[in-house]
């Protein structure tokens, strides 16, 4: 069987979620002995990339590669033609988006990797509102096009899978649970950002509205005032990403650039992982933290319902009084972790439950 692999986001961006999932789904693929991989992406002329995947002939900016007239020149002018020359049996578009427009290949079958519909439910990260209506309304004719198309739709959670169905539902017969892979760190932790407390809990990814961040700082400086035992707050991102009257408070330290050794690091480190999102796909820090067996505490919801385990800290995402409990009742609980039991729970998340997964489904899909 010949797969083809949207390799966009990890060409653009292979450290971000996506990029990794990406990576992650295709070394899964490369170790299926019945299968042949074919990498489909888009790069400047010089770019390395090109070495091991099939690019259009023009050149393209990495820092383009979303642009809506980009994808549109790749996905209408190069993938359908491309998809035949290749002999292509399963295309897996990556992004929430990108099959092919147009009419589809005899034989090939195509699925989409759906994260998350939050470019439609939610209101994103964008400097003008005029550029988010215009990039909202063209996500969601992509998005609609690309779910309608697919032979199946694989969405990293229960969550996402209903959020799908809730926007389309004449899609609920092709949509499947594929949880993203999350594997076990094998090197050693890296070394700590300079300036750091001994003791912090720890926050990764400030940047969207969704993340539920200016709520979450301004009940953790409140409760801080009040009770000492609250500890300093480390925060992996910009402090851009919160109004300056935020940014700013004592206790916070901001960091950003971290390579992934810092990153493991910082969650070996933390007392606490703290994820406060009103909306989220699936949580990939949540299971990063358990793998290294540092609590979690989680705003109630969404996909964190499922990926945190039974013994997390919960609370309502915009209930004020339930978030300065559960910052109150963590700062003084001296009950030890179980650390095993932690790391046990991630392992739902590893490779051999990854891997198994896919196989399912690509052996339902060719049934």
């Amino acid at each position: 069987m010949r797969v083809a692999l949207d390799y966009r986001p990890a060409t653009v961006a292979p450290s971000s979620g996506i990029g990794r999932q990406v990576k992650a789904l295709e070394e899964s693929l490369l170790e299926r002995g019945d299968t042949e991989l074919v990498l489909f992406s888009e790069a400047p002329l010089d770019h390395p990339q090109r070495l091991s995947a099939v690019c259009p002939p023009w050149t393209s900016p990495l820092d383009g590669l979303q642009r809506p007239q980009v994808r549109l020149r790749f996905e209408r002018k190069f993938l359908p033609a491309a998809l035949r020359e290749h002999t292509i049996d399963l295309y897996i578009a990556t992004a929430n988006m990108g099959l092919p427009l147009g009419h589809k290949p005899a034989g090939t079958r195509y699925v989409l990797i759906l994260h998350d519909l939050f470019q439609l439910t939610q209101n994103n990260f964008h400097r003008s509102k005029t550029k988010a209506l215009a990039y909202r309304m063209i996500d969601a004719a992509s998005i609609a096009w690309s779910i309608w198309i697919a032979d199946e739709v694989w969405c990293p959670s229960r969550y996402s899978c209903n959020e799908a169905v809730r926007l389309f539902p004449w899609a609920k017969p092709k949509v499947r649970v594929l949880n993203n892979l999350v594997p076990e760190y094998q090197e050693e932790p890296g070394v700590l950002p300079e300036g750091l407390p001994e003791r912090y809990w720890l926050v990764v990814g400030t940047r969207e509205p969704r993340k539920n961040m200016a709520f979450f700082v301004e009940n953790w400086h409140a409760c801080r005032r009040e009770h000492p035992s609250v500890p300093p707050l480390v925060l992996v991102g910009h402090a851009s990403d919160l109004p300056a009257e935020l940014a700013g408070l004592p206790g916070l330290h901001w960091v950003n650039g971290v390579s992934d050794a810092q990153l493991h690091a910082l969650y070996v480190h933390a007392q606490c992982l703290w994820q406060p999102s009103y909306a989220e796909g699936f949580g990939l820090p949540v299971i990063e933290a358990l793998s290294v067996g540092t609590p979690v505490a989680v705003a109630r919801g969404s996909a964190l319902d499922e990926v945190a385990p039974p013994s997390a800290r919960r609370f309502g995402a915009h209930d004020r009084a339930q978030l300065k409990a559960a910052l109150i009742n963590q700062a003084e609980d001296e009950t030890p972790a179980d650390t095993q039991a932690l790391r046990d729970w991630a392992r739902k998340f590893d490779g051999p439950a990854y891997r198994y997964r896919l196989d399912t489904l690509l052996r339902a899909l060719y049934r």
